[in-house]
């Protein structure tokens, strides 16, 4: 049976050619890996999770007014059925929240990474929330560092390419699942648009990845482990070396499907003026170069969030 490997990123310091040898070989295989050891405080953790859910129970119109028409859910509250997976018939059964980098308003990429928003209803949601956005950036930039090394480039290539990424922290609630009927689903099918995906508290079951055999394999979490994911645009530049695996969220087939489930995904974005052309040591006679066109990060964003019905 194949397992999603979870790894104790401290071995980067103690044992560092094994540990990336064993992280790429768990990317390679299944574009997924659980890190564990990371050091982000548990009470971070529940603290952001407690703001997160005092929010999602407040009543419909106060979460509205947090709502940016037109702005493609990049800041602020996105209710519920409104994304869609790509190539899907079914919106996605969810409401979620997005928190931004915190960049000054006279940066080149003020245009594209708008001013957060903040619910006054819940006063510890701004520091709690941005305290685990700025956390797992930090866990985020150690696993490129690991994946740098991988495929032979130096430790820090990716710093100067994200350090003003347009990432992304989306608390997300699953309400209950209370219709008979309903498509046994409650995110679709689908890939990740940006480099990493880091997922806090996946030990609600439900999270499932689709294995190279085109079966689904369910992932959950021990102890404090993290689910870290490859998205699309790591894919496209490293020439699918790290490939972006295809994963959903079902509801579980026992009394948990009539329970609310919670959800605190974190999207490292590069900067936005990133071309993602595939990487020179990644293109070789057995993997040649799978794209003609150069695309810049904003621009595959862009093209990403119109098929998700974002905008």
């Amino acid at each position: 049976m194949h397992h999603v490997p979870t790894l104790d990123i401290r071995r980067y310091d103690s044992d560092r050619d094994a540990f990336v040898a064993e992280l790429g070989a768990a990317y390679r295989q299944f574009g997924f890996c659980c890190i564990s050891g990371h050091g982000i405080d548990r009470e971070l953790i529940d603290g952001a999770y407690d703001a997160f859910r005092r929010f999602f129970a407040l009543p419909d119109e106060v979460k509205r007014k947090y709502h940016v028409p037109g702005g493609g859910g990049a800041r602020g509250y996105t209710p519920f059925k409104v994304e869609t997976a790509k190539d899907s018939q079914y919106p996605d059964l969810k409401e979620f929240w997005h928190i931004g980098r915190e960049i000054p308003r006279d940066s080149a990429f003020a245009a594209w990474m708008p001013p957060n928003l903040w619910p006054e209803e819940v006063p510890e949601f701004r520091s709690y929330g941005y305290g685990l956005y700025q956390a797992l950036d930090a866990l985020g930039s150690r696993v490129l560092r690991a994946l740098a090394l991988h495929i032979g480039l130096p430790e820090h290539y990716f710093a100067d390419k994200t350090d003003q990424g347009n990432s992304i922290l989306r608390p997300i609630h699953y309400p209950p699942i209370t219709e008979e009927n309903i498509p046994n689903v409650r995110a679709g099918a689908h890939e990740d648009i940006n480099f990493i995906t880091l997922l806090v508290g996946a030990s609600a079951e439900g999270l499932e990845v689709l294995t190279r055999e085109g079966t689904w394999l369910p992932i959950t979490t021990q102890g404090d482990a993290i689910v870290v994911n490859i998205g699309d645009m790591l894919q496209r530049l490293t020439n699918h070396v790290y490939p972006s695996t295809t994963h959903r969220v079902v509801n579980p087939r026992n009394e948990n499907a009539r329970k609310p489930r919670y959800s605190v995904p974190f999207f490292l974005h590069p900067n936005p003026d990133v071309v993602l052309d595939p990487l020179p040591e990644c293109v070789t006679p057995d993997n040649p170069r799978r794209y003609d066109t150069s695309l810049t990060a904003h621009e595959y964003l862009q093209q990403r969030l119109r098929e998700i019905r974002l905008i």
